[in-house]
């Protein structure tokens, strides 16, 4: 059904090289999500569900409690959400997603990296048009065909729908994803999800080899090395 989507680490590049990082990145995600639809869980569905996932990863309660004191306007930081796209060697294209408290900081950090490889920045677009933006949800499952027949007669379409080695993925649009995860929890009480990420997806992947493949690596890390970043999608075949 539609594009087959990648689900493993590579097809998301995502920062956290260290638990301090992520837990950082959650913290930042989590005030977002709260300034913006307040901070009762029960009235803001991505709140709670940003929090249910801290907390199968285990980020400590005080992190998620300071976050969510913040956004009540406890504390001076405020942070926001802005993204960058780039051209890497050969035919590589990236995606930086940041959480930031200082927008000129950050893109000039970014841009130093692009430069150093002597690589650029793009405009808005540039680069986007070439990924999806989706919700992307994967869990252990002996019964698809009850978890579609759910799903449709929920008005949810699924943009992709594969089964592997009794894993099931499901790919939706973002706008489905609260719905589509309140329809899979109400098949199964104790859901685990094994991959749970909105983000872009890239449409077609490249490979890159010798000093592309080792100058797209070096800016890679040099992106992941910046606290702000806190998402990184790329087109590149790892």
């Amino acid at each position: 059904m539609g594009r087959a989507y990648e689900v493993r680490k590579a097809s998301i590049q995502k920062s956290g090289a260290t638990r301090g990082r992520m837990y950082t990145t959650f913290a930042k995600e989590i005030y977002l999500a709260a300034k913006k639809g307040g901070v009762n869980l029960a009235a803001n569905d991505v709140l709670k569900r940003k929090v249910e996932k801290a907390k199968r990863l285990q980020i400590p309660n005080d992190i998620i409690t300071r976050a969510i004191d913040k956004a009540k306007g406890v504390g001076g930081e405020e942070y926001f959400s802005t993204t960058y796209e780039g051209f890497g060697p050969g035919q590589s294209t990236l995606i930086i997603k940041c959480l930031t408290d200082n927008v000129n900081r950050t893109v000039g950090y970014i841009r130093s990296a692009f430069n150093k490889v002597n690589k650029s920045l793009g405009v808005t677009n540039s680069v986007s048009y070439n990924y999806d933006y989706l919700s992307v949800i994967s869990f252990k499952c002996n019964d698809e065909e009850k978890v579609l027949d759910n799903l449709i007669a929920n008005a949810i379409e699924p943009i992709d729908f594969d089964l592997e080695d009794e894993i099931l993925t499901i790919a939706v649009n973002p706008s489905d994803e609260q719905k589509l995860k309140d329809v899979i929890e109400n098949l199964y009480k104790r859901i685990e999800y094994i991959y749970d990420e909105t983000g872009m997806f890239a449409k077609d992947k490249v490979v890159l080899k010798g000093e592309d493949k080792k100058t797209f690596e070096k800016l890679l890390n040099m992106l992941d090395a910046i606290e702000d970043v806190s998402e990184i999608y790329h087109n590149v075949e790892m």
